[in-house]
């Protein structure tokens, strides 16, 4: 069974000559996919296909990939930015002129500050196919484990979902056996304010009232919502079950789930009921809170 989460991280390195680089992805919760992209200088060129390679394998989350360069020796060479160093040779050749001294010399112009770069060694055409061709296959193996994390962490909450829906069967179980349904039941409460308001006043129709009486505990009967409990109890196990992302069915159930235990407590006929309603409620809120991170 597949269940993935919308969290992990994951990375990878690789290499080429001495040229060397690290991939880093971070995925959160997000209602669908984001993909943030952070690319070094002079390696743009690569984020549509590295948008693409991260798109093919996830539908929601928000997943931000960084990638980051470090150019090996073989990859520099030191250049002179003579503009700078121009301007540095002009003001010393001026204070010589008025003040004299020693000429300005090579060794003092090369440790003045911007004048000595280290600038990257162009690459052939080739070479930048080969180069780009093994970063964008670490991308692949760096989502591969992005992937195998959000599936660990969605295995895990699979276990965690299907004994909150385990436990929501047994309460709505507890509500359609909880005494209070018996008719003898429902028939003494009902009798209980029947005397109560005859008592208040004897202005009222008896008929009336015992029709009255018969309404209400129509409008007070839990079997419709039972009922749909079971129903979703039912579709929720189906979904987990489920090889295809199913996080926003399961948030829409959870929704339904919440609604019928709202009916379950409003209609509640004693304390025993509103107690097995409540605690419905609770950990239908501790299953939406999970189905968040379910992709």
């Amino acid at each position: 069974m597949t269940l993935a989460s919308m969290t992990g991280f994951a990375s990878d390195a690789g290499s080429v000559g001495d040229l060397t680089w690290v991939w880093e992805l971070k995925s959160v919760n997000g209602k669908a996919l984001d993909v943030r992209l952070r690319m070094p200088q002079g390696y743009d060129h690569l984020e549509i296909q590295s948008r693409n390679i991260i798109m093919q394998h996830f539908k929601r989350g928000n997943i931000q990939a960084g990638l980051s360069v470090s150019n090996g020796k073989a990859h520099e060479k030191l250049s002179i930015n003579t503009e700078v160093m121009d301007q540095y040779l002009a003001l010393a050749r001026e204070l010589h002129a008025k003040m004299g001294g020693e000429a300005p010399r090579a060794d003092n112009l090369l440790a003045m500050r911007g004048v000595l770069e280290v600038v990257p060694v162009a690459m052939t055409e080739e070479e930048q196919k080969s180069r780009d061709a093994a970063i964008l296959t670490s991308l692949d193996e760096a989502v591969a484990a992005l992937d195998a994390a959000r599936l660990a962490e969605g295995s895990r909450l699979r276990g965690t979902l299907v004994e909150q829906v385990k436990y929501i069967a047994r309460l709505t179980n507890a509500a359609k056996t909880n005494p209070s349904r018996s008719p003898d039941a429902i028939k003494a409460r009902l009798k209980e304010q029947v005397t109560r308001i005859l008592e208040a006043s004897n202005s009222f129709d008896p008929d009336r009232l015992h029709q009255e009486a018969v309404m209400i505990a129509t409008r007070a009967d839990i079997q419709e919502e039972i009922d749909r409990l079971n129903a979703h109890v039912s579709a929720a196990h189906d979904l987990l079950a489920s090889t295809e992302p199913v996080g926003r069915k399961l948030d829409f159930l959870a929704q339904e789930f919440n609604r019928e235990a709202n009916t379950l407590c409003s209609k509640a006929g004693d304390k025993t009921m509103s107690a097995i309603g409540l605690e419905m409620k609770t950990i239908i809120d501790q299953l939406r809170e999970q189905v968040q991170n379910i992709e």
